[in-house]
């Protein structure tokens, strides 16, 4: 039987707002249009109770959050804020030390370390966040494939804005993505998420995954990793006292492998920890081959 995939594929999946950037992606939407973030946010937690009060009792925050960034466009807030706008936005977003170039230089280390294995390594980000903002980020040229929540738009060319909701991703569909990425969705368009895969045939292996995040919304994603032999990490920012609990809190109930402060430069904890846990899974994969291959061989009869 055809095997559709090699599985030499090790994919480091990301999440975004406070694990790669200390700040939350929307800001510099708020930083752009002089509008109150705070404010914004305050009205977002409210509107839950809201609709509750209207017969309406369980709403995502996601939906939430995305339909009053609609609200904004309308009320001229945002004004003719588009896809291609917050792609442009995309470039004011801060990163945490180190990256983007931690990206390069862990894909380089497998390349070259595992160079006759022909090992990939491959960076993917799950985000609650908009994925135009991060499309037009710089670290989005270093990723080999983004999850966000998406807007269509209204109006006829240069007056096109944001209008209604295309896709949104929660922290429980998180883990469809972690799907999609693991039966190779992402690569071959005639693969569906529901699609049944034999593990032996999926493109990666959720056992090649690490996934990096910094709080509790990520546990569901955290769980699946861990349950199917992946690695799972997480990072905090020592400016927020709040982020460091989290994190620290996630690794007592064992819901996390390890964590360390977000910084990403060479000699920084995290970066050697997630060089160390690549070549690690690497390492297993080598020996895994090794084993299959001496166990399908046979010996020669001898005289």
């Amino acid at each position: 039987m055809k095997t559709p995939f090699s599985q030499n594929v090790i994919a480091m999946i990301w999440d975004f707002d406070k694990t790669m950037s200390p700040d939350y992606m929307q800001q510099v939407l708020f930083d752009e249009y002089q509008q109150d973030g705070a404010q914004f946010w305050k009205e977002v937690h409210a509107l839950p109770k809201q609709y509750k009060q209207q017969g309406c009792h369980k709403v995502t925050t996601e939906l939430v959050y995305l339909n009053h960034i609609i609200d904004y466009v309308k009320l001229g807030k945002f004004p003719r804020l588009s896809n291609n706008k917050l792609k442009e936005l995309g470039k004011k977003i801060i990163f945490y030390p180190g990256l983007p170039e931690f990206l390069v230089n862990v894909k380089t280390l497998v390349k070259e370390k595992y160079a006759k294995h022909h090992f990939v390594l491959e960076h993917y980000v799950v985000s609650t966040g908009l994925k135009k903002l991060i499309e037009g980020s710089v670290v989005a040229e270093h990723l080999d494939g983004i999850w966000g929540c998406e807007f269509l738009e209204d109006g006829e060319s240069s007056q096109r804005q944001i209008a209604r909701i295309g896709y949104v991703l929660d922290d429980t569909t998180k883990t469809r993505a972690i799907f999609e990425i693991n039966k190779g969705v992402n690569k071959d368009e005639a693969i569906s998420v529901n699609d049944s895969i034999a593990e032996e045939k999926r493109r990666v292996p959720i056992s090649q995954m690490i996934y990096i995040a910094d709080g509790p919304s990520d546990v569901p994603v955290f769980s699946i990793v861990n349950k199917h032999g992946g690695k799972t990490y997480g990072v905090y920012n020592p400016a927020e006292r709040k982020t460091f609990d989290d994190a620290y809190q996630l690794e007592q109930n064992k819901r996390i492998n390890g964590m360390a402060q977000a910084d990403f430069r060479s000699t920084a904890h995290a970066a050697l920890w997630l060089e160390q846990s690549v070549c690690e899974i690497a390492e297993r994969i080598i020996k895994e081959r090794k084993r299959t291959l001496e166990d399908s061989v046979a010996p020669a009869p001898t005289h």
